[in-house]
C-alpha cells in the first residue's frame, strides 16, 4: 500500500529496536502513563457522573423543582372560590414547555412526638391522587399513598424516622405545631394532634427523616384554613436545570394585561434557592477532578518530549543522509511527528479500552479485590459512562501528545547536513 516517505520512516523508526535502553525506557514509560492516565481519568470522571445522577435523582427527584405561591388570594371571577383556582392554575402550568407535573400541596415545620423520641420535621399536606407517579410512590416500605384518603388523621413517613421514633405501621404519634397555638381553659398551647401512621417509605437520602406526608384535608384543619387549605402548586420538569428557564418563560407570561390570565399574582422559586449550593460543589469537585487527572494525562505525554529529543539526537545522521537525498525539512518534521503519535495512540488506545473495562465492571472488580469503599453493607458505587466524555477524554490526550511532538520535530529539521556528516 503507498505511503508518504515520512510516514514511511517514522513508522520504521517506532518499531525500531536499536534505541538506547534509556531511550526505550522513556518511551515505554511515556505510554504507560498516557495509558493509565487516560485510564483513570475516564473511571473516576464516570463515579463522579454516577454520584452527580444519583444526588439529582435522590434528592430531585423529591424536592419540588419549581414552587408557586401567592396565587389562593385571586379568584378567576368574583364567584371562583380558591380551590377552583388553584385547580384551573394547574392546569395552566401543565400546558407550559418542561413541565411533566404539578401537584398541590401545603407545608408547614412541626414536632412529631412518639412515646420513645422526638424529633422536627416538615410537614407536608398532599392530594393524594396527583400523588401516584412520584418518588415517594414508587419507595414505599409499607402501606400506600391511597390510605391517607381512607383513614382520616393518618400519616406517611420515612422508615428512617419511623427507626429514630422507634414506631411502625398502625402506631400513633403526636404532632405538633409550635408555631400555631390555641386558647384553652388552661392557657394558651400549641395546636397539636395525634395521627396514626398508614405507610412507610425509604428513599436513601434525608428527606427519609425529615418529612412527613398527611392528607391535605387534614392539614388544613391543623392549620386552621378552610378547604383543603392548598396555598402552593410544585412542579416537577422533564430535567431539574431547565428549572431557571420555565420561571422565565413564566415571568414573561405573568406580566401579560389579559383579563384571564391567572399566572399575574403568583410568585416562584426554584430548587437551586436551596439545594444550588451543593450541586455547585459536585460540579466544582468534578471540574477539579477532571484538572488533576489530566495534568498526570499532560505529564505523561509531555514525556515524549525527552524520548523524542533524545531520539533526534540519535538520528542526527541518518537525519543528515535524508536531507541529502532531498527530504524537505517540513517531511523531517512530519517523521518525528508520526514516531511520537505513535507513541501516544498506543497509549490512548490502550487507555480508553482499559478506563472503559473499568467503569463497566468497577463494582464487580471491588467486589473480586475485597474492597469496600463504604465499610458497610454491599451498596455499589453510582457508575456512569458517558460516551461523549470518553470521546472528550480521548481527544484532549491525542492533542497533547501531538504538542508534545513539535518541538523536537522542529528540532529535528534544522539539522544541518553538512556540519553532521562531516566527521561521518
Amino acid at each position: 500500500m503507498f505511503q508518504p516517505i515520512s510516514i514511511f520512516i517514522g513508522l520504521r523508526y517506532s518499531r525500531s529496536k536499536s534505541h538506547t535502553g534509556f531511550v526505550s525506557f522513556i518511551t515505554f514509560f511515556s505510554t504507560v502513563g498516557i495509558l493509565l492516565g487516560v485510564a483513570s481519568l475516564i473511571t473516576v470522571v464516570s463515579v463522579m457522573n454516577g454520584f452527580e445522577g444519583e444526588l439529582k435523582k435522590r434528592i430531585l427527584g423529591i424536592i419540588p423543582h419549581v414552587i408557586v405561591s401567592d396565587f389562593e388570594h385571586k379568584a378567576v371571577t368574583g364567584t371562583k372560590t380558591s380551590k377552583q383556582h388553584w385547580t384551573n392554575l394547574r392546569e395552566e402550568l401543565l400546558t407550559q414547555p418542561h413541565v411533566m407535573q404539578v401537584t398541590p400541596f401545603l407545608e408547614s415545620e412541626a414536632l412529631i412526638q412518639s412515646a420513645n423520641g422526638l424529633q422536627g420535621v416538615l410537614v407536608q399536606g398532599i392530594v393524594p391522587k396527583f400523588e401516584k407517579t412520584n418518588m415517594i410512590s414508587s419507595h414505599m416500605v409499607s402501606g400506600s399513598m391511597e390510605n391517607l384518603t381512607q383513614q382520616s388523621y393518618s400519616m406517611i413517613i420515612g422508615q428512617a424516622l419511623a427507626n429514630k421514633l422507634q414506631v411502625s405501621l398502625g402506631d400513633e404519634v403526636r404532632l405538633v405545631l409550635p408555631n400555631k397555638s390555641i386558647f384553652t381553659p388552661m392557657g394558651r398551647i400549641p395546636v397539636q394532634r395525634v395521627f396514626t401512621i398508614a405507610g412507610m417509605f425509604h428513599i436513601g437520602s434525608q428527606v427519609d427523616d425529615a418529612m412527613v406526608y398527611v392528607d391535605s384535608r387534614y392539614g388544613a384543619k391543623l392549620l386552621r384554613r378552610t378547604g383543603d387549605g392548598i396555598d402552593k402548586l410544585r412542579l416537577y420538569l422533564d430535567d431539574a436545570f431547565n428549572a431557571k428557564q420555565v420561571v422565565k418563560s413564566l415571568e414573561i407570561k405573568k406580566q401579560s394585561r389579559q383579563p384571564d390570565n391567572i399566572l399575574h399574582e403568583a410568585s416562584y422559586s426554584t430548587w437551586d434557592e436551596t439545594q444550588g449550593a451543593l450541586f455547585s460543589a459536585v460540579k466544582m469537585e468534578k471540574n477539579m477532578m477532571w484538572l488533576m487527572l489530566s495534568l498526570i494525562v499532560a505529564v505523561a505525554a509531555f514525556n515524549i518530549v525527552s524520548a523524542l529529543v533524545m531520539v533526534v539526537v540519535e538520528k542526527q545522521a541518518e537525519i543528515g543522509i535524508l536531507q541529502t537525498l532531498g527530504l524537505a525539512r517540513s517531511e523531517v518534521i512530519k517523521i518525528f511527528i508520526t514516531q511520537g503519535m505513535v507513541n501516544g495512540l498506543w497509549g490512548v488506545s490502550l487507555g480508553g479500552l482499559l478506563g472503559v473495562v473499568l467503569a463497566l465492571n468497577l463494582n464487580d472488580i471491588m467486589l473480586v479485590v475485597g474492597v469496600n469503599l463504604f465499610g458497610f453493607g454491599m451498596q455499589e458505587l453510582p457508575v456512569r459512562l458517558q460516551w461523549f466524555d470518553v470521546l472528550t477524554i480521548i481527544l484532549s490526550a491525542l492533542i497533547m501528545s501531538f504538542l508534545a511532538t513539535l518541538y523536537p520535530a522542529y528540532q529535528a529539521s534544522t539539522t544541518e547536513p553538512a556540519q553532521v556528516l562531516r566527521n561521518e
